[in-house]
């Protein structure tokens, strides 16, 4: 069977990504390895008194993603696809990198927004980065209008 590693944000584009995962792991006998990565700082807000942490704010938000990710992954098993996900704090590419080698994946699916050049100079492309930085084969999926 062919591992795919999908890493999924929650964006508008993220059931756009998801249907052409699903194509790729249906025409290649997949198994889909859904995988979030939340952010280190939900529960940090910046007030009056300074950086604060609010525990429950990230155990919502979590617990949140989680509901969406159970979604998904229901989703993905209704095509007749085998899925399995995970979600995790921390640096992104570093996480999705890791977690490829872990699952022995064949491909990891990214999605593109078409963006380039001044945006990426100041925000910066997981896509973009995973492809550089990663030994398994990246398949990117337009997913822009």
């Amino acid at each position: 069977m062919i591992n795919i590693v999908l890493p999924v944000d929650f964006g508008d584009k993220t059931e756009q990504l998801v249907d052409g995962a699903i194509k790729f792991a249906k025409e290649v006998n997949g198994k889909i390895h859904l995988i979030h990565i939340a952010p280190t700082d939900i529960g940090f807000a910046i007030g009056d008194m300074g950086f604060q942490y609010f525990p429950e704010v990230e155990e919502n938000e979590i617990r949140e993603e989680l509901v969406q990710l159970n979604k998904l992954e229901q989703r993905i098993i209704s095509h007749d696809v085998e899925c399995e996900h995970l979600l995790k704090q921390g640096i992104a590419k570093d996480i999705i990198l890791e977690y490829a080698k872990e699952k022995n994946a064949n491909y990891i699916v990214m999605g593109s927004h078409g963006r380039s050049g001044i945006y990426d100079v100041f925000v910066g492309s997981l896509t973009k980065g995973i492809t550089k930085s990663s030994t398994i084969p990246v398949l990117v999926l337009p997913i822009h209008e």
